[in-house]
C-alpha cells in the first residue's frame, strides 16, 4: 500500500500521495483563505507536517481525510494569525470583457455570486459547507474537525445550503 511505503520512508510513494491529494487540498484552502499564494503555502506546510507525522496515521485508508484535516487546521491557524485586511480598489482588466468568451464571463460571475453567498453565511456554516462540498468530508469527519456533534454538523450544513441556494436562485 502507498501509505505504508511512505511511512517506511519511500519518498516516491509520498510524492504520489502529494500529486493525488494536493489539488483538492489547494482548492479547499483557497476557498478558506481567499488567496492562492496563501493556500499554496498552507498546502506545502501541510504536506511537510504530514511527512513528519505519517507514522501517527492509524488507518491508511483514511489518508485523504487525515490530509484534509491537517490542511484545515493549518489554514485556520493562518486565518487566526492574519491581520485584518484592507480591501484593494477595483482595477480594470487589461483585456476588454467583450474579447473574452461568454462562457468564461458567465462562469466568473457565477463564482463571484457563490463567493458572495458564502461570505453571507456564518463562519461555522461556511466551514461546514467547505468541508463537505469542497473537501468531501463526511458528517462525522466534519463534526470531529469542528469539535461539534454530527447532528449539529448536519444542521449547520443544511442551513448553509438553504442560505446559499436562496442567494443563488438567479443562477438556476
Amino acid at each position: 500500500m502507498l501509505v505504508g511505503r511512505a511511512t517506511d520512508g519511500d519518498v516516491s510513494a509520498f510524492e504520489t500521495l502529494v500529486r493525488r491529494h494536493a489539488p483538492m487540498m489547494r482548492a479547499y484552502t483557497v476557498r478558506m483563505l481567499g488567496s492562492v499564494s496563501a493556500a499554496d503555502d498552507v498546502v506545502q506546510d501541510s504536506f511537510l507536517l504530514a511527512w513528519r507525522q505519517l507514522s501517527t496515521l492509524h488507518d491508511p485508508t483514511a489518508v485523504r481525510a487525515w490530509l484534509m484535516k491537517i490542511a484545515s487546521r493549518q489554514a485556520l491557524t493562518r486565518l487566526r494569525g492574519r491581520p485584518a485586511e484592507r480591501a484593494l480598489p477595483e482595477r480594470e482588466c487589461a483585456v476588454p470583457p467583450e474579447s473574452q468568451p461568454e462562457s468564461v464571463a458567465i462562469r466568473n460571475a457565477q463564482l463571484r455570486a457563490l463567493s458572495a453567498a458564502l461570505e453571507a453565511v456564518s463562519e461555522d456554516q461556511r466551514q461546514c459547507w467547505l468541508l463537505r462540498e469542497v473537501a468531501g468530508l463526511s458528517y462525522e469527519q466534519i463534526a470531529e474537525e469542528l469539535c461539534i456533534s454530527p447532528s449539529t454538523a448536519r444542521g449547520k450544513l443544511a442551513r448553509a445550503r438553504a442560505n446559499i441556494y436562496a442567494q443563488m436562485k438567479g443562477w438556476r
